[in-house]
């Protein structure tokens, strides 16, 4: 329970891993409109989160105006009543499984976007990409058609009626959650031994045999990071084929880990 809460409450999760040096972007609790302009004009550009939240939730990225952060912050309080200003960091979203402390999967995560066909407006493109995420991942993935997405698609230069041409594509949303519509893509194999100590060592930092690191980085064959924050309730089936279920089986049952490797050695040697 300590584990979980250390990870639910995300500047907590900072705090210990920055304290067990890893890199971690800088990030201050929304207090005071002087406060919090001044960490915006600091580090101009900005994503705004709730203390506590999940799934994207509350999260509004890529602040870079007093008008947008004040926005952001009452969007974020309306999921948790602390609210936190943190740098934003650009790269690959990378997803990290880290069971019984080791890595078993990770998969660069990509917002949802769509694809012009040159007669569609973008409405109409958002309504049939989110019908096929939600077909493909049986209704737990779909993009909203919420004011977050209509801020995205406006940032870019267009409206919900605007028209794209064939084939030009748009992201429609800034986080790359699997249940706002996001893609995901494993690179387990291509994942470089310094990140997957990072997420080990994040693991044990917290304490916690089962999460999901979330991590900025430039490349996932390199070895520079920044941890965005931890995940104490993963979902293990979208990392296929990663053996992530197997591996949460022989955390939760080691005796049958045990038995099913003397199987393998037995059948082996004959």
């Amino acid at each position: 329970a300590i584990a979980m809460s250390r990870c639910a409450n995300k500047k907590v999760t900072q705090r210990l891993l920055k304290g067990a040096g890893l890199n971690v972007p800088a990030q201050s609790v929304a207090t005071s409109t002087e406060n919090n302009y001044a960490f915006l004009e600091k580090y101009k550009r900005t994503v705004v989160k709730p203390g506590d939240s999940e799934q994207g939730r509350g999260i509004t990225v890529d602040v870079a105006s007093k008008t947008e952060l004040k926005k952001a912050i009452k969007y974020a309080s309306a999921y948790d009543q602390e609210v936190l200003l943190e740098e934003l960091v650009e790269g690959q979203d990378l997803r990290i499984i880290v069971i019984d402390y080791k890595t078993v999967a990770a998969a660069v995560r990509k917002p949802a976007e769509i694809v012009g066909n040159g007669c569609d407006d973008i409405d109409t493109l958002i309504k049939k990409q989110s019908r096929r995420r939600q077909a493909a991942t049986n209704g737990e993935s779909s993009i909203p058609l919420d004011e977050v997405t209509q801020q995205c698609v406006k940032k870019q230069g267009y409206s919900f009626n605007d028209v794209l041409s064939e084939g030009e594509v748009l992201h429609v949303r800034e986080t790359a959650n699997l249940h706002t519509g996001g893609t995901i893509h494993d690179v387990t194999n291509e994942l470089h031994p310094h990140l997957s100590a990072v997420a080990e060592k994040a693991a044990r930092t917290l304490n916690i045999p089962v999460v999901g690191l979330d991590l900025m980085v430039p490349d996932v064959n390199g070895e520079e990071y920044r941890i965005i924050e931890a995940n104490e309730r993963p979902g293990l089936a979208n990392h296929e084929p990663q053996p992530t279920a197997e591996r949460f089986i022989d955390l939760l049952f080691p005796q049958t880990k045990i038995k099913k490797e003397q199987y393998v050695y037995k059948a082996g040697s004959h």
